[in-house]
């Protein structure tokens, strides 16, 4: 590790950022140097410019991928080498607005349902009963489940938080089925070994399968069981204060978005199409 990767890991430990964060922003500031095969401390605002432009107009990126490697840019430049100067003059674009992928309740049942092992099913359910992210139900432990006061007790989520999510009755059942079968511990859904969680990529390639085994045309991962979590909620009545606190956001704006893809206001709503006096086509030509 070079000295200024480890001065960059220090300062985000020192901000109490996520390893898995960490990791991500290092390594985005890794290949900045090795686009431009130079140390990245002396590189400046046209390298950053430059390469920025690369990952957009080459790489094609997504908005996601740019938006990841721009705060990790920001933050080497602005906190590990304290350059105000160098990221601030490169513009930021505006972020495209799109909605996620919400399953209906008869989808999210038959997606459910589509795996046969008990594990897989019974950690699907878990992220989708709770509206958990993936991290945050792989990382779930035996100790979590408050069946006393019907709670699942979420370790350091998203911001280094916790927080509690209700238990499901139907959910409970589940997992003391689960844990009569396999009889895990400590974590809840153990890896290969049992005393270090299901890695990320696993989970990942659980959800595929069981979108393969539903046969559902939908582009499904890991957040659109919380997605439609926070959605079903929603359009049962659920105040948007009590999702934010359920789903862990630290900003009120990132719950209200779920208010553009309820369909219960749409479907309650009538058109001016339905209105129209005599209805074009209703009348047949002469």
């Amino acid at each position: 590790m070079t000295p200024l990767r480890r001065r960059m890991t220090e300062d985000m430990t020192l901000r109490n950022r996520a390893p898995r964060t960490i990791r991500a922003y290092t390594g985005d500031v890794a290949d900045f140097a090795r686009y431009f095969h130079a140390p990245p401390d002396r590189l400046g605002p046209e390298h950053v410019r430059s390469y920025l432009l690369h990952l957009l107009q080459e790489r094609q990126a997504s908005w996601d991928v740019y938006r990841q490697a721009r705060l990790a840019l920001r933050f080497f430049y602005t906190v590990t080498l304290g350059r105000e100067w160098v990221v601030a003059r490169v513009a930021c674009p505006k972020a495209p607005k799109k909605l996620p992928v919400v399953l209906s309740t008869d989808e999210m049942a038959r997606f459910l349902d589509a795996l046969k092992n008990p594990k897989h099913r019974a950690l699907l359910m878990t992220a989708y009963a709770c509206g958990l992210r993936l991290s945050e139900v792989a990382r779930l432990r035996v100790e979590d489940i408050d069946s006393a006061r019907m709670v699942i007790h979420v370790r350091q989520g998203k911001g280094q938080k916790d927080r509690d999510v209700m238990l499901s009755p139907r959910l409970l059942a589940v997992l003391r089925d689960y844990w009569k079968l396999r009889r895990p511990g400590p974590f809840l859904f153990p890896g290969r070994t049992p005393d270090r969680p299901v890695s990320v990529r696993t989970v990942q390639m659980v959800c595929q399968h069981a979108l393969a085994a539903s046969g559902l045309g939908k582009h499904v991962h890991m957040h659109t069981l919380r997605h439609s979590f926070a959605t079903h909620l929603l359009e049962s009545g659920t105040d948007l204060r009590t999702i934010q606190v359920l789903l862990g956001h630290r900003s009120f704006s990132s719950t209200a978005r779920y208010l553009h893809i309820t369909t219960a206001a749409l479907k309650s709503t009538r058109s001016p199409f339905d209105g129209l006096e005599p209805a074009p086509g209703g009348e047949t030509q002469p």
